[in-house]
């Protein structure tokens, strides 16, 4: 259905083109006759027109004018002017205002018809576009909140490539810096802590949608999904740290949002805000968000405001440090070396006085990135294997030598997370393909082997190809086939024993296996 306005002064004009549309259109158009601009913007309002045909003269407000008027509430109407004057001098104001056709008086019903059609399609093309930006959104609507969750758990999960999973791209997430907070809901506070989180969770799940739209009036974050009584943002930020006016405006913000979210579901929140972080460490801003909460029996806390917060004197290069850490425990030889290298020219530059400073933060950095690997599973560790660091460090003889100490160090532990990396992958690899060496002749699957070393089937195969250089499957076919041309050498064994044992039921799939690896059948092979 087209709803279709049609206004002239002339009483003949007006059943001209009613006619002419009614007559080939019928029951598929509303149209609405009107003799006035005035009464154009009217029924514009409450007839809500897909289309009009406006006379540009007419009584008090022209037709110019009245699509101006309309133009202002409504851009997507089509506007098709009837004149029975020169269209040029109109021609830049119409095509401003987006009318789409000049018609000249006198009009015939050809005319009318093939700017109607042309209207018509150019309403659907519209309709179209609405009805499909409305399902990518209704979509939107599922898979963003999937992806919000996504990106949270990542985070919470200490997960540094979040970039590389697409996460930042996918929600739209420019800026490299952010900061988390935690919401925590229940009855009431005892002792700093929520009572019937249970309880509360199910009422809060009820409103989730609720909280979710409340919490974007405030922050323009990521929100993640209801974890026990406690729902974590993600506040995405410009800048490094922020000011005090901005913290205090942050927590007067969560303090308004909080009372509103307390007036809409039936639960007492609280709101713990943790420091701006680069989003590779945003975990540890998720970590004094929980901090303010446990140390502070406040509705709203923020981190700087909790006693003894852990912040570095002066101009401390927090971001090279986790840059070290974080390529060391990647076993990224190069990167952590040159990062050490960047810190070490920092550690000279404003402690090269004082060689002691230096060299106990030398060794506090080479123990973290220990730690960090051995946490990881990455190395293995005994209690006397830094028994000759102090030694080693305070023998160096220069701060050069320190330099060297702490570079190669560094290249050391990361050499020890790649190989020990490689001989667990081997390890894996090895095992597996033993297996197959020993039982090809019967069914053997991807799964089975998976199961057999503890490695879920899609990250094994993965493992397994990046080892190996083929699949799972070509390389149990290629051990297959290897053993089928040994055997098919001894005259004693007929083709079809041969076949089974090799682990085939069927010769004639076994025959067609056999040729694409070898380029000839079993019984050619043999005759060869």
């Amino acid at each position: 259905m087209f709803r279709i306005l049609v206004a002239d002064d002339e009483g003949i004009m007006l059943e001209s083109i009613r006619s002419s549309i009614e007559s080939n259109f019928g029951s598929e158009c509303e149209i609405v006759c009107v003799k006035t601009g005035r009464a154009v913007i009217e029924q514009a309002e409450s007839f809500r027109p897909d289309i009009a045909f406006v006379d540009i003269q007419m009584p008090g407000l022209s037709g110019i004018q009245a699509i101006r008027e309309v133009r202002k509430f409504n851009s997507s109407m089509v506007f098709i002017i009837i004149t029975a004057y020169d269209k040029f001098s109109y021609a830049q104001e119409a095509v401003n205002l987006g009318v789409m056709e000049f018609i000249t008086k006198p009009v015939n019903k050809k005319k009318i018809l093939d700017v109607c059609i042309r209207a018509m399609r150019q309403v659907e093309e519209a309709r179209q576009k609405l009805s499909d930006d409305l399902k990518i959104r209704e979509k939107l609507e599922i898979v963003v909140p999937m992806m919000e969750s996504g990106f949270i758990y990542s985070v919470l999960q200490d997960d540094t490539d979040i970039n590389k999973q697409g996460y930042l791209e996918l929600l739209d997430i420019r800026q490299p810096y952010g900061f988390m907070i935690v919401l925590e809901f229940g009855d009431d506070v005892e002792n700093g802590a929520m009572t019937n989180a249970v309880g509360a969770n199910v009422r809060v799940n009820k409103y989730y949608s609720t909280l979710k739209e409340t919490v974007k009036d405030y922050f323009d974050c990521i929100t993640g999904p209801i974890m026990g009584n406690r729902i974590v943002l993600f506040v995405p930020f410009d800048r490094e740290k922020t000011g005090y006016e901005e913290r205090v405006e942050t927590i007067t913000r969560t303090r308004n949002m909080i009372h509103r979210l307390e007036g809409a579901i039936d639960a007492r929140f609280r709101g713990g805000i943790g420091a701006v972080k680069p989003i590779a460490d945003v975990r540890d801003s998720y970590k004094e968000a929980l901090k303010a909460l446990r140390e502070s029996d406040s509705h709203v806390v923020h981190i700087t405001d909790i006693p003894a917060a852990a912040y570095y004197d002066g101009d401390y290069p927090t971001d090279l440090e986790n840059q070290y850490l974080q390529r060391g425990i990647k076993a990224d030889q190069e990167g952590a070396a040159a990062c050490a290298n960047e810190f070490f020219d920092w550690m000279a530059q404003h402690d090269g006085n004082v060689r002691a400073n230096i060299e106990v933060k030398v060794l506090e950095m080479i123990m973290r990135l220990e730690k960090r690997a051995f946490e990881a599973g990455n190395v293995h560790y005994g209690f006397r294997y830094r028994e000759n660091y102090l030694a080693e460090i305070q023998g160096a003889a220069d701060l050069n030598g320190l330099r060297q100490w702490f570079v190669g160090k560094t290249r050391e532990i990361c050499d020890n997370i790649s190989t020990s990396r490689e001989r667990e992958f081997e390890n894996v690899v090895s095992r597996v393909k033993n297996y197959i060496n020993e039982n090809y002749a019967r069914e053997i699957t991807l799964d089975e082997a998976s199961r057999m070393v503890d490695i879920s089937p899609y990250y094994f195969s993965k493992l397994f190809k990046q080892e190996v250089g083929e699949t799972f499957i070509e390389y149990l076919t290629r051990t297959r086939i290897r053993n089928a041309r040994r055997l098919l050498e001894d005259p004693r064994h007929s083709i079809k024993e041969v076949c089974m044992l090799c682990g085939y039921s069927d010769p004639n799939y076994f025959s067609r296996i056999f040729k694409k690896y070898e380029g000839m059948t079993p019984s050619e092979y043999r005759d060869r």
